[in-house]
């Protein structure tokens, strides 16, 4: 979205407009005249007319302000790519127009400035110019620009006269003419740019790309609207982690390792102004912080004196303010206002009260805004604040991986840091984050409600905030904001982001063992649910060992009987069996569903899950015709009670086919896991990480039946889900991948499984740990896998002899 303001006034006539630019130029033009005594001899000495006339590379200087390019003072890092780009427009033939853009801080003048110098080295006529807020000094510097490129005087003083538009003249020439460069610095008001009004994209103001030569711009303004199609945008980034830690080196090279500059780098968010101030400050003798890594640990509590000082200068002088990071996002902003766009900064501000990580775009609504803020907010005018800092460049929207993706917003680090620095103690903050609980209860419940997945997105993206909320709310409203983070967590188990509910989880029984106390059933239950999450992360060992205490404390506190002490029980079997522990598994959940039937009578939901989970225990313990006849009575028993459609039933029919398929009756399996897939795409979707994982047992059971070709495309479909759904470093995927380099072992393609193998192996090792089980597993398995390549090899060695022989 362009950001246009429209300019209201009466227009003077053309030749006026023209004339009192003419006339503005005279004093200019006298400082050039002996340049232009050289050049018209060079004319009168048979040069063709309108053909390049000499020009000084030396420095320019015009009206009594420079025209040269500013010296880069470092080398300038991690901007290879965007200064190659720039170089192949200037050695090309065409000439055009480049934009550089992004927000305040990201270096864009130091890449132009160098940009300049390799133009100037390469013999290019370069002229730099200072955009002032100022269409008709623009106008002046872009016509003395052309002069110094040959622009005749004749063809001014048609302008002069009226004759010929002054804009059209000057572009008219520098189309004719090669081998030059105009850099016109902070365009960051391009729709004052002129003549007239409207953004540059129209092609008919002092910018142009049309010339012979190329016009660089530089601007906070990021977006094509603004620019145009034709212009070559370059919208500049924050600089990769060992970019920026070279640019904190060049400043201050005994101030640490590379890797502590690297460290310092990223915890600025690699924004090249920063890093400037911070290698700056380390190079001083006198700085009380003089390593990279005391000035990181200074800024948790120094932040304020270190980079968010304010300069003194900066209200009135906008080239102060663009140098120090307290005050470069403020011209964005003080411009945005004056433009009518009022919401921006308090939009701004609140969303540098959350976590430094996306932010629902469902969440900033027009009464989320006037409740923090008090002022009047419409959804027309959230939607322009919004999309007013995007185009500045100032808030990000980060692109998710699943197309089911909800819009997602985010800030800069340090834009974020800063921002909440500025904000006035102890209000608005407090008034503003007592609004940020309220909606952020509210978005809680808004996808809890929604039906199947729809809600998993917004979900995801809500986790990293809610922590906060209940440390705000402890203890005055501890219990409302407890339970939106367990309502949400629950919400993330069943989408398979367990990464994201062990966050929530783990803050939870922090929260309640400080809060209600250890013993506190709800204590109780959070540990229950901390252990499960890890079980489902993989951590089997931590997740057993938490069940084991959790067990011990439910049957001191709520006795042996208690409902929630058999769940406690049938967890711990569970996290065993995932640890290999089969036999000890197999005999808590053989104790568990006694005590269930016992307790809770035999159709109660809870002892069919009993039931269920003993019958898994003992097809992982080799009994697998048992686990089949007790899986085959507990299936009959869901669809009786529970419906054929219920998921529970569903897991049961999954079951009973993996029993079936250790017996090695695989063509029935396949049956039953087609049911049950077919029956989960209908009624949990078919990315619900359920579906996935029936889809998985489908693959291994068609691979079992000798299927190796079909079972490898469905386990290669399935691994994509699993990576888009559950992302790339999930234990299930990991699981995933693995049986698919399996399939394509028995397939006979060795080479093919061995790298896949050799991938999860190392993902295993980082994400899980070289001792764990499944780690263990992926080792072996590459080891078979490098084994059958070798004896192939070896294989197709002795044939190809044998063919050499009987020849």
């Amino acid at each position: 979205m362009a950001i246009v303001t429209n300019y209201v006034t009466a227009q003077p006539p053309k030749w006026a407009e023209n004339t009192l630019l003419v006339w503005s130029m005279f004093g200019v033009l006298a400082v050039v005249s002996l340049g232009l005594f050289f050049w018209e001899r060079r004319l009168a000495s048979g040069a063709p007319d309108g053909g390049r006339p000499p020009v000084p590379l030396g420095r320019i200087a015009v009206g009594g302000h420079s025209m040269n390019p500013p010296t880069v003072q470092a080398p300038v890092r991690g901007r290879e790519a965007e200064l190659e780009r720039i170089g192949a427009l200037v050695r090309g033939p065409g000439g055009g127009m480049a934009v550089v853009c992004g927000a305040g801080g990201l270096g864009k003048t130091t890449l132009a400035a160098e940009a300049a110098a390799q133009a100037r080295a390469q013999g290019q006529v370069v002229v730099w110019i200072r955009w002032r807020d100022d269409p008709e000094r623009l106008g002046q510097d872009l016509a003395q620009a052309a002069h110094i490129l040959g622009l005749p005087e004749s063809r001014l003083e048609e302008a002069r006269t009226g004759r010929v538009s002054l804009v059209d003249a000057v572009w008219e020439h520098l189309a004719t003419v090669t081998g030059w460069l105009i850099v016109v610095d902070n365009v960051d008001t391009p729709a004052r740019v002129g003549p007239g009004s409207g953004p540059p994209a129209a092609h008919r103001g002092w910018l142009r790309p049309q010339g012979g030569g190329v016009l660089l711009v530089t601007t906070r303004d990021t977006t094509r609207q603004t620019w145009g199609p034709d212009a070559d945008r370059l919208h500049l980034q924050p600089l990769a982690d060992d970019a920026g830690a070279a640019v904190l080196l060049d400043a201050a090279p005994h101030a640490g390792t590379a890797a502590e500059a690297e460290a310092l780098a990223v915890r600025l968010g690699g924004l090249p102004l920063a890093l400037n101030a911070a290698g700056t400050y380390l190079s001083v003798p006198t700085s009380r912080h003089r390593t990279f890594t005391t000035y990181q640990h200074a800024l948790e509590a120094e932040f304020a004196d270190l980079l968010g000082a304010e300069h003194p200068s900066a209200a009135t002088d906008p080239a102060v303010a663009r140098s120090v990071v307290r005050h470069t996002w403020d011209l964005s902003l003080d411009q945005l206002h004056s433009d009518g766009y009022t919401l921006a900064r308090p939009v701004l501000q609140l969303l540098a009260l959350l976590e430094p990580a996306p932010v629902p775009r469902t969440l900033i609504t027009p009464e989320f805004v006037t409740d923090a803020t008090g002022m009047p907010a419409t959804a027309a005018t959230v939607d322009a604040a919004l999309a007013g800092l995007h185009q500045y460049g100032l808030l990000r929207t980060p692109e998710a991986d699943s197309s089911a993706a909800v819009g997602q917003l985010q800030l800069h680090p340090l834009v974020r840091e800063v921002t909440a620095h500025t904000l006035t103690r102890p209000e608005p903050a407090n008034t503003w984050l007592t609004a940020f609980d309220d909606h952020l209860a509210r978005a809680v419940d808004a996808v809890a409600g929604m039906p199947g997945r729809t809600g998993w997105p917004t979900a995801r993206l809500l986790a990293p905030h809610l922590p906060a909320h209940l440390d705000r709310n402890t203890p005055h409203n501890y219990s409302s904001a407890r339970n939106a983070l367990a309502d949400l967590a629950g919400l993330l188990g069943a989408a398979g982001a367990a990464s994201e509910e062990l966050l929530l989880r783990r803050h939870i029984l922090d929260s309640d063992n400080r809060v209600l106390g250890p013993e506190h059933p709800a204590a109780l239950t959070g540990s229950n649910n901390l252990a499960a999450a890890l079980n489902d992360l993989g951590e089997h060992q931590q997740a057993a060992e938490l069940h084991q205490q959790t067990l011990t404390d439910h049957e001191r506190i709520l006795g042996p009987d208690h409902p929630h002490t058999l769940t406690s029980r049938n967890n711990l079997a569970a996290a065993l069996n995932n640890l290999g522990e089969h036999r000890q598994a197999v005999e808590l959940h053989q104790q568990t569903l006694t005590d269930r039937e016992r307790v809770l009578g035999p159709d109660h939901p809870d002892t069919l899950s009993s039931r269920n989970n003993l019958a898994a225990a003992l097809s992982d313990l080799g009994e697998h015709q048992q686990a089949a006849d007790i899986s085959r009575q507990n299936l009959a028993d869901r669809e009786r009670v529970l419906g054929p459609d219920h998921p529970d039933t569903l897991s049961s029919r999954n079951n009973l086919a993996n029993a079936l398929n250790d017996l090695g009756e695989h063509q029935q399996a396949a049956e039953l896991h087609q049911q049950t897939l077919t029956d989960r795409e209908r009624i949990l979707g078919p990315d619900h990480p359920i579906t996935l994982t029936s889809r998985n047992n489908l693959a291994n059971a068609l691979n079992d039946l000798g299927e190796h070709q079909q079972a490898a495309e469905l386990h290669q479909q399935t691994l994509t889900d699993h990576e888009r759904v559950l992302g790339p470093d999930h234990p299930i995927t990991l699981t995933s991948r693995n049986n698919l380099a399996a399939a394509l072992h028995d397939l006979g393609e060795y080479q093919q499984a061995g790298e896949l193998h050799q991938q999860n192996l190392t993902d295993r090792e980082r994400v899980l740990g070289p001792d764990h089980p499944d780690t263990l597993s992926s080792r072996n398995n590459l080891a078979n896998a490098q084994a059958r390549l070798a004896e192939a090899g070896r294989r197709r060695w002795w044939q190809r002899g044998r063919r050499s022989r009987s020849t």
